[in-house]
């Protein structure tokens, strides 16, 4: 009786300490997910008229600003960096800076604030380059080139704006509890997930848009 005993106190406490996943993180996945599939028929549609008509993607690429579009892919992938810095700020449950470090010692507030300006940067980066292609006589309507390279990157361009506003939401929410705890660096790693999703989605645009041939 007494072994029986001590393996039943032994499973009892084993049980206590099993982690499950958490809801929203693992919702938050399971939607990219889904999201990996919305742009995958993108892709799909993309190639697919670009098969159909590969002299106009010839005549109709010259027009894009290669350099402007790189230097805008470089300030979203180091949006991506300063999330990441941020995500580590709140797991260490900072939100905000010690003002002893510098910028070393920056809380997730400051981090993410950080990283909206720069999201805010690539998206006006992209509305620029789009009035530039209209004023050149490429507007959606104009042909399938123009309507496949509108639809895959205008539709991004709203899912880095979805992704800012979940930046403020985030923000807003730190100045709005008392004490930063689990459940708001939850939130920021949830942002986070999705952030860097739409950084991974960009580069491989940015690469068949811009440089495959």
């Amino acid at each position: 009786m007494g072994s029986v005993t001590s393996t039943t106190a032994t499973y009892a406490s084993a049980a206590r300490t099993i982690k499950r996943p958490d809801p929203v993180a693992v919702g938050t996945i399971v939607w990219l997910g889904s999201e990996v599939m919305f742009f995958a028929g993108l892709f799909a549609i993309y190639f697919t008229l670009r098969n159909t008509s590969p002299g106009l993607w010839a005549e109709d690429s010259a027009l894009l600003n290669v350099p402007f579009a790189l230097v805008n892919t470089i300030i979203l992938v180091l949006s991506s960096v300063t999330c990441q810095m941020g995500v580590f700020a709140a797991e260490r449950f900072q939100p905000y800076s010690t003002r002893k470090r510098g910028i070393l010692g920056w809380g997730m507030v400051e981090w993410f604030f950080l990283t909206f300006a720069l999201g805010a940067i690539f998206v006006s980066g992209q509305v620029w380059e789009y009035a530039q292609l209209v004023a050149e006589g490429l507007s959606i309507d104009t042909n399938s080139y123009a309507s496949a390279f509108y639809l895959t990157t205008g539709f991004h361009a709203l899912h880095v704006t979805g992704g800012l506003v979940a930046f403020l939401l985030v923000i807003g929410r730190a100045y709005a509890v008392k004490n930063f705890g689990h459940k708001e660096a939850t939130s920021a790693i949830v942002v986070s997930y999705y952030w860097h999703f739409v950084d991974v989605v960009w580069i491989a645009l940015f690469a068949v848009i811009y440089f495959l041939k």
